[in-house]
């Protein structure tokens, strides 16, 4: 189920705003155009507008140095008149008295942020010294965090030409240099085995666990290298597959998943995200127990303990868009797929902006360009959005009882997979519009006066997107329950009574073999399992994760290695409703795209569910403690 959906329809968020970020990874084959790293791109008007806007309708442009983050803003004239006035007036707008005291204590104020946050670091340490050589979370979490707020202040006021200079040299010295030595022939196929070994490594080389034997990670491989080989033999252009987008993506959502489910500093760093975003989530029980009663809480009410979660994440999701932070965010990440993976910038963002914002509003990033989009760039830009699930409703199957460790987990590593998958199935064939660039744009369409407007927006928002929910739940699950009966009252008649023929039934049937390639135990849980993928691609993932963890169920019976993996083959929007969400929406900013939306829409579906299924089967692969990713406390 997406998140947003209606009110991506309704906000015409008109991204007046383009943002481009360069990179010093950017390096690129003598065929392809070369970027300098430390330029901003020039937007090419003539391109994205042929005849939709006039030159006096045309937006102001924002460059913003990479170097910088999202510092340094220059505007540029387009139509002959300053930006910087209002229309209409002739003269500059005075700065305020807030403003001018702003400006005078804005420089003290990170560095005094910085002394605050290296004295609570320092303090801990010295608090906690005898925790030193034990769990690396007590030491490790909150050096990352000093860490990282360090180098965001520090390129507020630095260049990061004096890091990324140094990497890309030790890149190109390295790896980029002695790879060219290799000849053209050779390189793929060495790519190819060496991943490979990779897989066969990690798969096999730990001991075996109680509910984790070799035999059953055998399976689980072999049910990836299926999925592999079927798309591409389905390949809509053999010829055409991008190989490297394609390695890089399957070994990079490897890599996660070992870093994750392996080693303990992955474990305790995605542990430390997860209690963050429970904690948070946790949080809206303030305001439901004003608004109604403490006592209510206990009673565990989806709609009491799911919706206004909902709703807060997203109002807090508003504030941070309205700081920049989340487009900073989104950008970086970005950065990575773009450079790593060889694909466009359109696809980049929205790969990388799934996970937060979900399949609606990541598509509102890169509005402008939605026009001119690739028959291959819609395919895996409605893939990423099928593969994984949204942080606004991450608070609603924590309620429900299912791990958030597994959930933020499953969404980090469906990102590279959902690019890898895609072109697979949809490789490129046209030139596109953003190849060679990082685009984020920057949406300045009706921008809130301040960050307490931004937030009371975000909590509308919420209220609908919470309402949808609800609403569509009620329908689907009294939908459900028709068809049952109807299917129950006529297996009757044909002695189809333990158990009544109904849509879990059938959907075990179709989906069993999907299950067994996912390495799902043979106790039983296979035909369980089944019907959870079916339930969720049938209907949507918030009534498969109502059945998992619901106790009255057939499915409190699961072992711990089956609960896991049907965990992380529900994460994602993959469902068929969300086919008309995504159509919608697509079609609704840029008409002209309608028909290639829809022709492609089944075949994004399809991808995005397969995404979503090797993450499960890459978790079948490597976990060796399940209950530590199956249990909701963090």
């Amino acid at each position: 189920m997406a998140s947003n959906v209606n009110d991506v329809v309704e906000r015409d968020n008109n991204t007046h705003f383009q943002v481009k970020e360069t990179n010093a990874f950017g390096t690129h084959e003598a065929k392809e155009p070369y970027h300098d790293p430390h330029k901003v791109d020039e937007f090419n008007h003539e391109k994205i507008s042929s005849a939709s806007r006039t030159p006096t309708n045309e937006p102001a442009v924002l460059e913003v140095d990479s170097e910088k983050g999202m510092k340094d803003y220059r505007e540029k004239e387009i139509d002959g008149t300053p930006a910087s006035f209002s229309e209409g007036e002739g003269e500059r707008e005075q700065p305020s008295m807030v403003r001018k005291v702003w400006k005078i204590v804005k420089p003290f104020i990170f560095p005094l942020f910085w002394v605050l946050m290296t004295g609570w670091w320092i303090a801990g340490l010295n608090l906690h010294r005898h925790d030193i050589g034990g769990p690396t979370e007590s030491w490790l979490i909150p050096f990352l965090l000093w860490l990282a707020i360090t180098i965001r202040l520090v390129t507020l006021y630095v260049s990061t030409k004096y890091v990324t200079k140094p990497i890309a040299w030790v890149w190109m010295k390295a790896i980029y240099n002695p790879s060219k030595m290799i000849p053209q022939k050779m390189r793929l196929p060495l790519g190819a085995a060496g991943t490979v070994a990779v897989f066969l490594v990690g798969t096999f080389v730990s001991e075996e666990t109680a509910d984790n034997t070799r035999a059953n990670r055998a399976v689980s491989l072999f049910g990836l290298a299926v999925f592999i080989f079927v798309f591409y033999v389905t390949s809509n252009n053999r010829k055409a597959i991008q190989w490297q987008t394609v390695i890089v993506g399957m070994l990079a959502q490897y890599i996660l998943a070992l870093f994750v489910l392996r080693t303990q500093a992955g474990y305790d760093i995605f542990n430390f995200i997860a209690f963050l975003a429970t904690s948070l989530l946790s949080f809206a029980g303030e305001g439901t127990a004003f608004l109604l009663s403490a006592d209510l809480l206990e009673f565990h009410y989806f709609l009491l303990g799911v919706i206004p979660p909902i709703i807060f994440f997203v109002a807090f999701v508003q504030l941070l868009y309205y700081w920049g932070w989340l487009q900073w965010a989104i950008g970086k990440f970005a950065t990575v797929f773009f450079y790593g993976m060889k694909v466009s910038g359109a696809e980049a963002v929205v790969a990388a902006a799934s996970p937060f914002v979900g399949q609606g509003e990541s598509a509102m990033l890169i509005r402008p360009y939605i026009p001119h989009l690739t028959s291959a760039e819609l395919h895996q830009i409605m893939t990423s959005g099928f593969a994984t699930i949204a942080g606004s409703v991450l608070g609603a199957y924590i309620g429900m009882g299912i791990s958030p460790l597994a959930l933020i987990s499953s969404c980090v590593m469906s990102i590279p997979a959902s690019l890898a998958i895609s072109k697979l199935r949809y490789p490129e064939t046209e030139e596109t519009l953003t190849a060679g660039k990082v685009v984020v744009p920057k949406d300045n369409d009706e921008k809130p006066s301040n960050g307490l407007h931004a937030f009371a927006n975000g909590s509308w928002l919420g209220l609908r997107v919470g309402g949808m929910i609800v609403a569509a739940l009620l329908c689907i699950l009294s939908l459900l329950g028709l068809v049952n009966g109807l299917l129950g009252w006529w297996g009757r008649y044909l002695n189809i009574n333990g158990p009544p023929l109904s849509v879990e039934l059938i959907l075990g049937y179709i989906f069993y073999p999907v299950a067994f390639l996912l390495g799902v135990p043979r106790n039983g849980d296979i035909f369980r399992v089944s019907k959870l993928i079916g339930l969720k691609v049938v209907a949507n993932e918030f009534v498969a994760f109502a059945a998992l963890s619901n106790p009255e169920t057939e499915f409190v019976k699961l072992s711990e290695r089956s609960r896991l993996i049907a965990t992380y083959a529900v994460c994602g929007f993959g469902n068929i409703s969300s086919v008309g969400i995504q159509i919608g929406v697509l079609s609704s900013l840029a008409p002209g795209q309608a028909g290639r939306v829809a022709k492609v829409a089944v075949s994004a579906l399809i991808s995005g569910v397969i995404a979503t299924l090797s993450s499960a089967s890459i978790a079948g692969m490597l976990i060796v403690n399940s209950e530590a990713y199956t249990k909701v406390s963090v």
